[in-house]
């Protein structure tokens, strides 16, 4: 099937459309039910009939926006009317809730009469935080719009003009400075004059452009002073009138810095493109035919063009979606008024901002492996990449209550950690960690330091001040690496070929001189990464350890085991994996070292999983998983975790529950652990799970990650007598960071 009938298929789906209203309460008992609604909504409604403002408190208003449109102005439809925009509309809130977690009503209005539609959506203020007006047509909505703003006390935006306007101004901030310009002096040629074009024209004076540089054009051509006096041009063309002589969008190119395309597909071409000034800005805009193709316009010119479309096939899309659920988001987080030209500016300064950051792998992957680095193609960050979330958002928050137009002031670090959680529960987990670490930061050895993903990750960990990274490898190969990405950080670098690594060599030696290992051996066992990293660790020259990236895991621990060695108080190491779902976190172990566990070994495993979730700030309570509940089944294989638990419950270092054996729906699902099963030392189900073998373990917690929707972190080493992890092979750069960050604070603990 073609795009066309993919999307009828898709929706018209059962059930029909995109979303759905979603409870987000308990509503399981009569108890619940008396709650929710009669007689227990009675008091709620109370307390905001004394003070409206606690409506933000005891109902969802304060996360609901009403996207608002009559159909009139459907990109790339035209005026197809309020039913048929629904769809559009619906998706609006996709969007809203997909990228910033805001609930949204679509509204379809069927009047084209400005002051109806002005009443009705005044009227609506007490149900929503927010109004997004959405495809109405010029010049009506410039005059809905400003009415509105004037009338509620709520934010009112209309992102037709504003979003378009805030994208493509942080792609003109970073186009201009890789062209080397000054944004005062640029020329800029509009071809449109609707109410994108306007706004975004007024938008770029806001940013440092000149308004006398500035020539808008229309289907006429240029508008000048002479039209604006002989002709019916509505006040916001003419606003943009100027004292030149009239032409066509061609004559108005000729010599300008930018061009910026509103209007419709294929009236550019190449002779257009030649004529315009060195190292042009081309802003192609037009849906979905831009204004001349991606292909002419490079081809057109010798020196570079740097240009922006709407389409994601090239790059550098002006997508709204990097704007309104971020900006809507912040306003509504500071209970804000309006959304004002500071708050629009805050937005495009920090979009411009982030694409100058490292990008995470997991947007290179989503966009095909592209290479996605600051530059002429990646000029504005991509609508995937998670971080525009607590990039934009607080920026947006701080200028509102800058601006004044907050009622809620905000501490700006505890709300990015918030809305970091708003990403998923494994960020939120990891921020604890990682504020642990910022706290000390310790000396954290990379032992593949020279592999791009251990340049980068060393980078981030500098820059977010975790840890102290130690590159081991090439360091030719290093310094490249980091110049071709464009890190500026002064690395630590030990490279193995070149470094003096004797007193590392003769101490590898006595460790494992009765091994098997001779002296000429340790000399070169300690060119290789693995085994310098765990020496210096050992040695105290490293404080934690990081490997594993392009090694299998068994051949990447030996070396760690035999130099480091397990912790006094244990014989053995596990892995760990900790697992995040929307509203609950578990451990479970051993999911990558030991094979056949007897009891001893699960009852230490237990113990330093327990550790590792107090790591966390999670207060473990731990449950030793089989197929048998509490001696239902009596064989070797369940009396070992049975075993397991009389040993842990008979230590006096144990403070924490632990019980088994169980099943694991036992040990997770509260009901049956409490009334089936009253009697068990857990009052609640268990957040540490210790399955009976490694086949179990590596099979049930891939199963939760993959089929239960569960965010894995991990695997993380225990039971080491220093810091060492060994991360996955094909690990992204953030895992490495998260990993380091755990090294760091089990280092402290050290």
């Amino acid at each position: 099937m073609g795009l066309d009938e993919d999307a009828l298929d898709y929706h018209s789906r059962d059930p029909p459309g995109k979303i759905e209203i979603a409870t987000t309460k308990p509503t399981n008992t009569q108890r619940d039910l008396s709650l929710a609604y009669s007689p227990g909504v009675a008091a709620p409604c109370e307390k905001i009939a004394e003070n409206p403002e606690r409506a933000f408190t005891y109902t969802a208003k304060g996360n609901m926006v009403a996207v608002v449109s009559d159909g009139s102005a459907v990109l790339g439809l035209g005026d197809i009317g309020p039913e048929a925009s629904k769809p559009v509309m619906e998706g609006k809130g996709v969007l809203f809730k997909r990228f910033a977690d805001i609930d949204v009503f679509d509204i379809e209005l069927d009047t084209d009469d400005a002051d109806a539609m002005v009443e009705t959506v005044r009227a609506m203020e007490p149900t929503f935080g927010g109004i997004n007006l959405e495809d109405i047509a010029a010049p009506e909505c410039f005059e809905v719009e400003r009415r509105l703003r004037e009338e509620m006390d709520i934010p009112v935006f209309h992102d037709d003009q504003h979003g378009t306007a805030i994208i493509s101004g942080a792609a003109l901030v970073n186009a201009a400075d890789i062209a080397g310009k000054d944004l005062a002096d640029l020329d800029i040629v509009f071809s449109g004059a609707g109410a994108s074009a306007i706004a975004t024209a007024r938008f770029y004076v806001s940013l440092g452009a000149t308004k006398a540089n500035i020539t808008m054009c229309d289907s006429s051509g240029i508008i000048t002073a002479d039209r604006a006096e002989h002709e019916d041009l509505n006040e916001f063309k003419q606003e943009f009138a100027r004292d030149v002589p009239e032409g066509d969008l061609a004559d108005a190119m000729a010599g300008a810095d930018v061009f910026v395309g509103l209007s419709i597909g294929g009236i550019v071409d190449e002779t257009m493109v030649q004529s315009m000034a060195s190292d042009p800005i081309i802003f192609a805009m037009a849906n979905p035919d831009p204004e001349i193709d991606y292909e002419d316009a490079k081809h057109a010119r010798d020196d570079a063009v740097i240009m922006a479309t709407g389409r994601s096939d090239y790059p550098n899309q002006v997508n709204n979606v990097l704007g309104f659920p971020f900006i809507f988001r912040g306003a509504l987080d500071v209970r804000a008024t309006e959304i004002n030209e500071e708050m629009k500016v805050a937005a495009a300064e920090a979009l411009a901002d982030l694409a100058r950051q490292d990008v995470p792998d997991a947007v290179v992957k989503a966009y095909g492996d592209q290479p996605l680095q600051f530059g002429p193609e990646y000029i504005i960050p991509k609508p995937l990449d998670p971080r525009v979330l607590f990039e934009v958002t607080p920026a947006v928050a701080k200028a509102a209550m800058d601006s004044g137009a907050a009622r809620k002031e905000l501490d700006l670090d505890d709300y990015v950690e918030r809305l970091e959680a708003r990403l998923g529960k494994s960020r939120e987990m990891m921020r604890v960690v990682l504020n642990k670490a910022k706290s000390d930061p310790k000396r954290v050895v990379l032992a593949e330091g020279d592999d791009e993903k251990m340049i980068r990750a060393a980078y981030q960990l500098v820059e977010q001040g975790i840890a102290q990274p130690v590159l081991l490898g090439d360091a030719d190969e290093i310094e490249a690496t980091r110049r071709r990405f464009g890190l500026e950080f002064d690395p630590v670098v030990v490279d193995p070929e070149t470094a003096d690594v004797e007193a590392y060599a003769d101490r590898l030696y006595e460790l494992r001189q009765r091994k098997g290992v001779t002296r000429r051996e340790a000399e070169e066992l300690v060119r290789d990464g693995n085994y310098l990293g765990s020496v210096m660790v050992e040695m105290g020259d490293a404080d934690a350890m990081l490997t594993g990236l392009t090694h299998h895991y068994p051949s990447a621990l030996r070396p760690p085991l035999q130099v480091i060695g397990t912790a006094e108080d244990a014989d053995y190491a596990a892995g760990v994996y900790m697992l995040t779902f929307k509203n609950r976190v578990i451990f479970c172990a051993d999911a990558t070292v030991n094979q056949d566990p007897d009891a001893d070994v699960l009852a230490e495993v237990t113990r330093h999983t327990a550790e590792l979730a107090r790591s966390f700030n999670v207060e473990p309570r731990a449950a030793m998983l089989s197929y048998s509940n509490f001696g239902s089944v009596d064989t070797d294989g369940t009396r070992k975790p049975r075993e397991a638990v009389a040993k842990l419950q008979a230590d006096d270092r144990v403070d924490f529950p632990v019980d088994g054996e169980m099943q694991a729906d036992t040990a997770v699902v509260e009901d049956i652990l409490n009334s089936t099963y009253e009697f068990s030392e857990l009052d609640d189900p268990a957040n540490v799970l210790v399955f009976p073998n490694l086949e179990a373990g590596n099979i049930g917690y891939k199963l939760l990650q993959r089929l239960g929707g569960a965010e894995a972190i991990g695997p993380m080493l225990v039971g080491m007598d220093k810091p060492v992890h060994v991360i996955q092979r094909g690990d992204e750069v953030k895992d490495i960071v998260n990993l380091a960050g755990v090294a760091v604070v089990d280092a402290q603990q050290e």
